[in-house]
């Protein structure tokens, strides 16, 4: 098939792979100026879903995506609210793909970011991500599907924009407290206390942030264009391999050049490397496999996590299920000592890397085994 190039992909792409190099700039962590999983794993934290401290803050990228993504389904009159596609199904397959992400340490996204900061270990990553895609697609050839949705009321669609919009606000009012937390912590008050309803990070990841409003400005750019352009980290893989489609994949691969070159301008390349890289680990069976149950899960999904949230914006009430479902994830991941983590790095002379933990190496072979029963049970040829 001839691949017929849409210039806005490669747009989209590009604005993506400089947004998240500019985020990191001026305050999101390095190598995670833009990551669908990281941003939902925070804002868990943050509404008090998990504990682990260094992971808590209201992402403004996730509430900007969703609002972008709505206001131009709007104006382009696309906006439709759906529902009805095994939303059960759906829920767990969106609660693997983020086990599967957060043992990898980011999504399909942040990979190629990460890829594109030099670390090698999100090479691997990509390997297990294709192989992922690969087996979902013939699971495709096969026949899977899930149930068609239908339209609903309109209520529906509009439920998880509404609710971002509605944490957005009540977190912008109680920010001034929670700076002033944070601030005093920071200068070592002893009786510094959180008097909001929000848990927030004094350090870590989740501490490391762009300004407010021009994070949700960035999120509601990205949301409009990947609405519009239907870019997809997930679909540009799965169409090469079914329909020999370059199109999609020129967005990943515009994401990594901006990425590399933003990197290289502002100084921050290095080279490529395993080592040392920000918050990254390089043990490399669970990288491998993290993003095998992500490609999987996000094929038979029918887009990545980033697509999802799109969908959501759009009106999919099934694909804000799957949201929902990698929200629950990401408290599930560390609340249970799921997730991965950053190697440890240089010890005693020598280089240590980072251990997933048992439970972690038991979910992600869970993820596996149930993502198979999904696949082979979800055949159109085994329907009544």
């Amino acid at each position: 098939m001839k691949t017929k190039i849409n210039p806005l992909i490669i747009v989209t792409g590009l604005v993506i792979g400089v947004a998240a190099v500019l985020l990191t700039k001026f305050g999101n962590p390095k190598n995670m100026g833009f990551c669908i999983a990281c941003f939902i794993r925070d804002i868990a934290g943050t509404t008090k879903l998990h504990s682990a401290p260094v992971v808590q803050y209201l992402r403004p990228e996730i509430v900007g995506i969703v609002l972008g993504s709505a206001i131009m389904a709007f104006v382009s009159g696309e906006w439709r609210a759906k529902a009805g596609s095994s939303p059960a199904i759906r829920f767990i397959l969106g609660f693997m793909v983020m086990v599967g992400a957060l043992i990898f340490l980011g999504c399909p996204l942040r990979m190629v970011i990460r890829m594109g900061g030099g670390d090698l270990n999100a090479f691997v990553g990509l390997a297990g991500f294709v192989v992922g895609i690969l087996i979902g697609v013939v699971f495709l050839k096969k026949g899977f599907g899930l149930k068609r949705n239908y339209d609903t009321a309109n209520l529906d669609g509009l439920v998880l924009p509404v609710v971002l919009i509605i944490l957005f606000v009540l977190f912008f009012m109680a920010w001034p407290a929670l700076s002033q937390y944070v601030s005093d912590v920071k200068a070592g008050v002893e009786d510094a206390k959180n008097t909001t309803a929000f848990a927030i990070s004094t350090s870590g990841p989740g501490s490391m942030h762009a300004p407010l409003f021009m994070a949700l400005a960035v999120g509601l750019i990205v949301g409009v264009l990947a609405q519009k352009a239907r870019i997809c980290m997930v679909g540009g893989l799965r169409d090469v391999i079914l329909f020999k489609n370059f199109n999609l994949l020129l967005g990943f691969v515009a994401i990594f050049v901006a990425v590399l070159v933003g990197n290289v301008v502002l100084g921050n390349f290095t080279g490529f490397s395993t080592q040392s890289q920000p918050i990254a680990h390089s043990s490399q069976v669970w990288n491998f496999l993290g993003m095998v149950i992500v490609g999987w899960g996000s094929c038979l999904l029918g887009g990545c996590p980033l697509r999802q949230l799109i969908l959501a914006g759009e009106g999919n009430a099934d694909s804000a299920i799957t949201v929902i479902g990698m929200l629950v994830g990401a408290a599930f991941a560390h609340n249970f000592a799921l997730a991965g983590g950053a190697d440890p790095g240089m010890v005693d002379g020598a280089y240590k890397v980072f251990s997933l933990s048992a439970n972690g190496k038991l979910a992600a072979i869970c993820c596996l085994i149930a993502l198979l029963i999904i696949s082979c049970t979800n055949l159109k040829a085994e329907e009544n």
